[in-house]
């Protein structure tokens, strides 16, 4: 028996991984996608335009960081349906709106008309019955400091020489943002709750997890309909 099914999880399902810079999405997404034999979705780091212009100009380089992020991750999420799911996604099209870009615009790091021009391109893009959301998102949370130090393990330079206030104010904005958010299903886990790095065995609690509330969310889903 494979894990798909000794879990009861849908072979179309689609998954998001959310949380801040450093908690490990990339890794979960990872280890699920192996442990349900699905595709995965990573976030373009290295072949984005504006991300080493950005951390050396937050001022001049947010609002075309945010608007590159916003096209991105509506392609990727309009493909990943039209496949017919089964996907891991590492990171969701909801936390730039909510996270990146408010806390640019409360920063002064990006202007009001670019601000409001950002978030209304979002709510017409993504805030509509008509674009898909995903079946879960987990979202990774764990210690600042926790955090911090997997940020410095990974060892990039930009994000290595980034004010550690930036990180700071990062982390507790994803704090606000998780405890509102309600587009679609949340599945909160502790970082400190497993080391996919050392135990890959680890990943079988989440796999119970994962599948427990994609029942949970199909069957609502059903009600809803009835």
């Amino acid at each position: 028996m494979n894990a798909r099914e000794k879990y009861h999880i849908p072979h179309n399902s689609i998954i998001t991984i959310a949380g801040t810079v450093g908690v490990g999405k990339s890794t979960m997404t990872n280890a699920l996608a192996k442990a349900l034999n699905f595709k995965t979705s990573y976030e373009k780091v290295d072949t984005n335009p504006y991300l080493e212009k950005f951390y050396a100009d937050f001022e001049r380089w947010s609002f075309h960081l945010q608007i590159y992020f916003l096209a991105e991750r509506f392609k990727e999420q309009k493909k990943i349906f039209e496949y017919g799911g089964g996907f891991i996604q590492d990171r969701s099209i909801y936390e730039d709106t909510g996270i990146f870009a408010k806390m640019h615009y409360d920063n002064g790091t990006m202007s009001k008309t670019d601000y409001e021009t950002y978030t209304n391109l979002f709510e017409a893009m993504v805030m509509t019955p008509y674009f898909p959301h995903p079946d879960l998102l987990i979202y990774l949370e764990g210690s600042f400091e926790a955090i911090i130090d997997r940020i410095h393990e990974r060892g990039r330079e930009m994000e290595k020489n980034t004010d550690v206030s930036y990180w700071k104010e990062l982390y507790y904005r994803y704090q606000e943002w998780i405890n509102n958010f309600n587009a679609c299903p949340i599945l909160r886990i502790d970082i400190a709750d497993y080391d996919l790095m050392k135990k890959e065995n680890s990943i079988e609690p989440v796999l119970e997890r994962v599948g427990h509330f994609i029942q949970q969310s199909r069957r609502w889903k059903s009600r809803d309909r009835i």
